[in-house]
Protein backbone atom coordinates (compact mmCIF):
# COMPACT_ATOMS: atom_id res chain seq x y z
CA UNK A 1 0.00 0.00 0.00
CA UNK A 2 1.19 3.65 -1.09
CA UNK A 3 0.41 5.00 2.36
CA UNK A 4 3.91 6.65 2.79
CA UNK A 5 4.53 7.56 6.32
CA UNK A 6 0.28 7.65 7.00
CA UNK A 7 -0.84 4.86 9.69
CA UNK A 8 -1.81 1.33 8.35
CA UNK A 9 -5.86 1.57 7.46
CA UNK A 10 -7.42 0.00 10.05
CA UNK A 11 -9.80 -2.58 8.95
CA UNK A 12 -12.43 -4.85 10.39
CA UNK A 13 -13.46 -7.91 8.24
CA UNK A 14 -16.57 -9.29 9.05
CA UNK A 15 -16.74 -13.00 7.97
CA UNK A 16 -18.21 -15.99 9.66
CA UNK A 17 -16.24 -18.47 7.30
CA UNK A 18 -13.48 -19.41 9.27
CA UNK A 19 -11.38 -20.70 6.28
CA UNK A 20 -12.45 -17.36 4.20
CA UNK A 21 -12.15 -14.54 6.55
CA UNK A 22 -8.52 -15.62 7.92
CA UNK A 23 -7.19 -15.94 4.32
CA UNK A 24 -8.29 -12.31 4.40
CA UNK A 25 -6.44 -11.09 7.16
CA UNK A 26 -3.53 -12.93 6.42
CA UNK A 27 -3.14 -11.41 2.86
CA UNK A 28 -4.47 -8.06 3.84
CA UNK A 29 -2.34 -7.70 6.94
CA UNK A 30 1.02 -8.47 3.98
CA UNK A 31 -0.17 -5.80 2.38
CA UNK A 32 0.07 -3.37 4.84
CA UNK A 33 -3.46 -3.21 6.60
CA UNK A 34 -4.29 -3.77 10.24
CA UNK A 35 -6.75 -6.36 10.27
CA UNK A 36 -9.11 -7.80 12.57
CA UNK A 37 -11.71 -10.40 11.81
CA UNK A 38 -15.06 -10.64 13.97
CA UNK A 39 -17.98 -13.43 12.34
CA UNK A 40 -21.10 -11.43 13.28
CA UNK A 41 -22.31 -8.23 12.26
CA UNK A 42 -23.22 -7.27 15.95
CA UNK A 43 -19.74 -6.82 16.10
CA UNK A 44 -19.35 -3.96 13.32
CA UNK A 45 -22.17 -2.08 14.78
CA UNK A 46 -20.90 -2.37 18.46
CA UNK A 47 -17.27 -1.14 17.17
CA UNK A 48 -17.29 0.51 14.15
CA UNK A 49 -15.48 3.17 15.84
CA UNK A 50 -11.92 1.44 16.45
CA UNK A 51 -11.64 0.92 12.78
CA UNK A 52 -11.19 2.88 9.56
CA UNK A 53 -12.86 0.87 7.18
CA UNK A 54 -15.02 -2.69 7.14
CA UNK A 55 -14.94 -5.24 4.41
CA UNK A 56 -18.61 -6.86 5.31
CA UNK A 57 -20.05 -10.62 4.14
CA UNK A 58 -24.07 -10.71 3.51
CA UNK A 59 -24.24 -14.05 5.06
CA UNK A 60 -23.69 -13.66 8.42
CA UNK A 61 -24.79 -16.09 11.18
CA UNK A 62 -26.04 -13.38 13.37
CA UNK A 63 -28.47 -11.63 10.51
CA UNK A 64 -28.46 -10.78 6.76
CA UNK A 65 -25.20 -8.85 5.93
CA UNK A 66 -27.73 -6.18 4.13
CA UNK A 67 -29.85 -5.56 7.71
CA UNK A 68 -26.94 -4.92 9.58
CA UNK A 69 -25.71 -2.47 6.68
CA UNK A 70 -28.80 -0.59 7.04
CA UNK A 71 -28.42 -0.39 10.94
CA UNK A 72 -24.76 0.95 10.45
CA UNK A 73 -25.68 3.87 8.42
CA UNK A 74 -28.00 5.57 11.36
CA UNK A 75 -25.34 5.25 13.46
CA UNK A 76 -22.11 5.39 11.39
CA UNK A 77 -20.59 6.88 8.03
CA UNK A 78 -17.51 4.07 8.44
CA UNK A 79 -16.18 3.17 4.20
CA UNK A 80 -17.92 -0.61 3.99
CA UNK A 81 -16.92 -3.04 1.07
CA UNK A 82 -19.15 -5.86 0.90
CA UNK A 83 -17.62 -9.00 -0.33
CA UNK A 84 -20.45 -11.46 -1.30
CA UNK A 85 -20.85 -14.53 -3.30
CA UNK A 86 -24.24 -13.12 -4.39
CA UNK A 87 -23.34 -11.48 -7.85
CA UNK A 88 -27.07 -10.81 -9.04
CA UNK A 89 -28.15 -7.50 -9.77
CA UNK A 90 -30.62 -6.61 -7.51
CA UNK A 91 -28.36 -7.34 -4.85
CA UNK A 92 -25.21 -5.54 -5.91
CA UNK A 93 -27.85 -2.59 -6.78
CA UNK A 94 -29.65 -2.37 -2.62
CA UNK A 95 -26.21 -3.07 -1.25
CA UNK A 96 -25.49 0.12 -2.50
CA UNK A 97 -28.38 1.88 -1.96
CA UNK A 98 -28.41 0.89 1.64
CA UNK A 99 -25.03 2.55 2.08
CA UNK A 100 -22.26 0.47 0.68
CA UNK A 101 -19.28 2.05 -0.93
CA UNK A 102 -18.90 -0.64 -2.75
CA UNK A 103 -19.56 -4.12 -4.15
CA UNK A 104 -17.13 -6.73 -5.11
CA UNK A 105 -17.93 -10.55 -5.43
CA UNK A 106 -16.29 -13.40 -4.01
CA UNK A 107 -13.28 -14.43 -4.76
CA UNK A 108 -12.03 -11.01 -4.81
CA UNK A 109 -8.99 -10.38 -6.56
CA UNK A 110 -6.45 -8.99 -3.56
CA UNK A 111 -4.98 -6.35 -5.52
CA UNK A 112 -8.34 -4.73 -6.68
CA UNK A 113 -9.78 -5.09 -2.77
CA UNK A 114 -7.25 -3.45 -1.46
CA UNK A 115 -6.80 -0.78 -3.97
CA UNK A 116 -10.59 -0.07 -3.56
CA UNK A 117 -10.59 0.06 0.44
CA UNK A 118 -7.81 2.44 -0.20
CA UNK A 119 -10.19 4.67 -2.50
CA UNK A 120 -13.07 4.55 -0.09
CA UNK A 121 -10.78 5.08 3.14
CA UNK A 122 -9.08 8.51 1.44
CA UNK A 123 -12.93 9.62 0.33
CA UNK A 124 -13.93 9.25 3.75
CA UNK A 125 -10.90 11.37 4.67
CA UNK A 126 -12.04 14.18 2.56
CA UNK A 127 -15.66 13.86 3.25
CA UNK A 128 -16.73 17.47 4.66
CA UNK A 129 -17.37 17.52 8.27
CA UNK A 130 -20.67 15.67 9.94
CA UNK A 131 -23.66 17.43 10.00
CA UNK A 132 -24.70 19.83 12.65
CA UNK A 133 -27.00 18.32 14.93
CA UNK A 134 -29.40 20.77 13.96
CA UNK A 135 -30.99 21.53 10.78
CA UNK A 136 -32.82 24.42 9.68
CA UNK A 137 -35.26 25.46 6.51
CA UNK A 138 -37.26 28.33 6.76
CA UNK A 139 -38.67 27.85 9.78
CA UNK A 140 -39.12 24.56 10.34
CA UNK A 141 -36.24 23.41 13.01
CA UNK A 142 -35.10 20.02 13.55
CA UNK A 143 -33.05 18.78 16.50
CA UNK A 144 -31.34 15.38 15.36
CA UNK A 145 -29.89 14.84 19.10
CA UNK A 146 -32.93 15.95 20.59
CA UNK A 147 -35.62 14.43 18.20
CA UNK A 148 -37.52 17.38 17.73
CA UNK A 149 -39.19 19.26 15.11
CA UNK A 150 -40.55 23.11 15.59
CA UNK A 151 -42.50 25.00 12.70
CA UNK A 152 -42.30 28.37 13.94
CA UNK A 153 -41.14 28.11 17.18
CA UNK A 154 -43.93 26.01 17.91
CA UNK A 155 -42.94 21.73 18.87
CA UNK A 156 -44.54 19.51 16.06
CA UNK A 157 -45.59 16.25 16.75
CA UNK A 158 -44.08 13.47 15.27
CA UNK A 159 -44.05 9.39 15.64
CA UNK A 160 -40.85 7.94 15.67
CA UNK A 161 -40.94 6.47 12.10
CA UNK A 162 -41.83 9.82 10.87
CA UNK A 163 -39.30 11.27 12.97
CA UNK A 164 -36.79 8.81 11.47
CA UNK A 165 -37.81 9.28 7.97
CA UNK A 166 -37.18 13.06 8.33
CA UNK A 167 -33.29 12.74 9.92
CA UNK A 168 -32.90 10.04 7.09
CA UNK A 169 -33.88 13.23 3.91
CA UNK A 170 -32.23 15.89 6.07
CA UNK A 171 -28.42 13.99 6.12
CA UNK A 172 -28.91 14.53 2.65
CA UNK A 173 -30.76 18.23 1.71
CA UNK A 174 -31.13 18.81 -2.14
CA UNK A 175 -30.21 14.86 -2.74
CA UNK A 176 -32.85 12.28 -3.81
CA UNK A 177 -33.13 9.53 -1.12
CA UNK A 178 -34.47 6.29 -2.63
CA UNK A 179 -37.63 4.19 -1.51
CA UNK A 180 -35.02 1.27 -0.76
CA UNK A 181 -32.59 3.45 1.45
CA UNK A 182 -35.70 5.17 3.56
CA UNK A 183 -37.70 1.38 3.69
CA UNK A 184 -34.38 -0.16 4.97
CA UNK A 185 -33.79 2.63 7.51
CA UNK A 186 -36.81 3.31 9.14
CA UNK A 187 -38.44 -0.67 8.65
CA UNK A 188 -35.76 -2.74 8.30
CA UNK A 189 -36.74 -4.13 4.93
CA UNK A 190 -38.34 -3.24 1.69
CA UNK A 191 -41.46 -4.82 1.07
CA UNK A 192 -44.79 -4.28 -0.79
CA UNK A 193 -46.11 -3.11 2.65
CA UNK A 194 -43.87 -1.02 3.67
CA UNK A 195 -43.64 1.19 0.84
CA UNK A 196 -47.26 2.02 1.29
CA UNK A 197 -46.27 2.67 4.91
CA UNK A 198 -43.77 4.76 3.46
CA UNK A 199 -46.15 7.08 1.23
CA UNK A 200 -48.78 7.38 4.51
CA UNK A 201 -46.52 8.54 6.43
CA UNK A 202 -44.51 11.14 4.43
CA UNK A 203 -48.01 11.93 3.54
CA UNK A 204 -48.61 12.46 7.10
CA UNK A 205 -45.47 14.48 7.96
CA UNK A 206 -46.24 16.82 5.14
CA UNK A 207 -49.70 17.92 6.49
CA UNK A 208 -47.92 18.14 10.42
CA UNK A 209 -45.06 20.63 8.86
CA UNK A 210 -47.24 22.45 6.84
CA UNK A 211 -44.45 23.12 4.50
CA UNK A 212 -45.40 20.17 1.80
CA UNK A 213 -42.71 21.38 -0.52
CA UNK A 214 -40.08 20.60 1.82
CA UNK A 215 -40.51 17.25 0.98
CA UNK A 216 -40.56 16.76 -2.82
CA UNK A 217 -41.31 13.56 -5.26
CA UNK A 218 -38.64 12.38 -7.24
CA UNK A 219 -41.09 9.97 -9.58
CA UNK A 220 -40.10 6.51 -9.65
CA UNK A 221 -37.17 6.63 -6.91
CA UNK A 222 -38.06 8.51 -4.02
CA UNK A 223 -37.99 12.27 -2.21
CA UNK A 224 -35.95 14.48 -1.44
CA UNK A 225 -35.73 17.31 1.42
CA UNK A 226 -35.50 20.93 0.17
CA UNK A 227 -35.09 22.64 -3.22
Amino acid sequence: MSAGDQSPIRLLVVEDDDEVGDALVDVLHELGFQVERKARGADLLTGHSRYDAAVLDLGLADGDGLQVLGKLREISTIPVVVLSARDDDRTIVRALRVGADDYLVKPPRIGELAARLETVTRRAAAAPPDQPAVVVAGDVRIDLCARRIHVGGEPVSVTGREFDLVAALVERPGSAVSREVLMERVWGGAIAAVSQSLDAHIANVRVKLGRPDLIKTIRGFGYRWGH
